[in-house]
């Protein structure tokens, strides 16, 4: 465990964000009254929200640049509600990216979050583009190559990668590093590492991944739920699968794409899915995946508020968080 307080390389922490109304009946906390910043790692150990403020990855993707803004927007989407947590909450910043220099910040947020698993909290990042994701399961893998020193045979971490997302994020990283190859750069990881790549991807668009991401996918032994799967029917057998999923693994990562979601939820993004996943089948999913007992880290990435309506984007951002962190200590 480490208890370096932060110093100048450490992300700038900005509080400003944070306002809203007060009510005047007791016990009536929202988060803006209820979070505070995370100055000291040393603080007792709860949820920290990290921002990455990046979009090179996108841009490298030809999507639609601005989720650079996003951190700032979700904490004003999720400053004003109410505040449920049994444990306390922390602001730790943001890690911003520079020009195109993508690869720097994901090796800065690689580091942070290390950090912040190793004090004992509960790391949720704020994207970004979705190539905040290989900075973050990059500092889980830090934190966890500390407790699996021999790093062979059943000493190897069972690390499950669980990705709401209409897109695999399986592109080839030898033609360009970008937001759509986060996972592909993990499985090479984990092959160099000598560890299992268990990875479900939740909320696919087959209209909006090639076959041959397809074929990776099933090289790659993926759990693949298509959007048009996810429906109140059959929801249950889904939550199941996830289960058993998670029953594999030790540890599991959660990253959420808020292209997931409809375009009429969520506008705000670099690709908005003419389909999608709505909000109220994310939820159960996610419920099961905080309620394991195994979550050690979260990331909601390409939230554009350049192209937000009415802040429905951030405002869905705001409530899987809210969701995410209920009852988590």
């Amino acid at each position: 465990m480490t208890d370096r307080t932060m110093t100048e390389s450490a992300p700038t922490i900005e509080m400003s964000a944070w306002s809203g109304r007060t009510d005047p009946e007791p016990d009536s906390l929202r988060w803006h009254q209820a979070i505070r910043p995370l100055d000291d790692l040393a603080r007792p150990a709860g949820a920290a929200l990290l921002g990455f403020a990046c979009d090179a990855g996108v841009a490298r993707n030809l999507g639609r640049p601005g989720a650079a803004g996003g951190p700032a927007a979700l904490r004003r989407a999720l400053a004003p509600l109410a505040w449920h947590r049994q444990g306390p909450a922390y602001d730790a910043g943001d890690i911003a990216c520079e020009g195109d220099a993508m690869e720097t910040a994901q090796a800065r947020l690689a580091e942070r979050v290390a950090d912040l698993l190793g004090a004992g909290h509960l790391p949720i990042v704020l994207g970004g583009g979705h190539e905040v994701a290989f900075g973050s399961w990059s500092g889980l893998a830090r934190h966890l190559e500390a407790r699996y020193p021999d790093n062979r045979g059943d000493t190897v971490p069972r690390v499950g990668i669980i990705n709401l997302d209409a897109h695999f994020d399986l592109r080839d990283p030898a033609h360009v590093r970008s937001s759509g190859t986060p996972f592909a750069q993990i499985a090479d990881a984990c092959q160099d590492r000598g560890w299992p790549f268990r990875y479900a991807c939740l909320g696919v668009s087959r209209a909006a991944n090639t076959r041959a991401l397809f074929a990776r996918a099933t090289e790659l032994g993926v759990l693949v739920r298509e959007d048009r799967e996810i429906d109140a029917r059959r929801l249950d057998g889904i939550v199941r699968d996830l289960q058993r999923f998670m029953a594999r693994c030790d540890h599991l990562y959660l990253t959420l794409d808020l292209d997931v979601l409809p375009a009429a939820e969520a506008p705000g993004v670099s690709a908005p899915a003419a389909r999608g996943v709505p909000l109220a089948l994310l939820e159960p999913l996610i419920e099961a995946v905080r309620d394991s007992g195994k979550l050690r880290l979260a990331d909601l990435a390409e939230l554009n508020p350049d192209f937000d309506i009415d802040n429905r984007t951030a405002r869905a951002a705001a409530r899987l968080i809210h969701q995410l962190t209920l009852d988590v200590r």
